[in-house]
């Protein structure tokens, strides 16, 4: 399933609107990018797949307390 790995962001369901305004059901899936990340803990490359809004939430308080922080971790060890 297409799921952030630190904001436990998740597809939404909404609806494909025509011109005449018929409704057909859709999803919206997150911005999902796999990228990885040094841990300077462990001296190691992680991977993790992340939506654009989790690696800005990475930049901004740090790859562990993000980790520490997030919804669905990823078990590191």
């Amino acid at each position: 399933m297409k799921t952030c790995e630190i904001t436990g962001k998740t597809a939404q369901v909404g609806n494909n609107v025509s011109h005449s305004n018929k409704k057909s059901k859709r999803r919206f899936n997150p911005n999902l990018k796999t990228k990885r990340f040094w841990l300077e803990e462990e001296s190691r490359w992680i991977t993790l797949k992340v939506s654009t809004n989790g690696i800005k939430t990475i930049n901004k308080k740090g790859l562990s307390v993000a980790m520490k922080q997030a919804v669905c971790p990823k078990k590191v060890y």
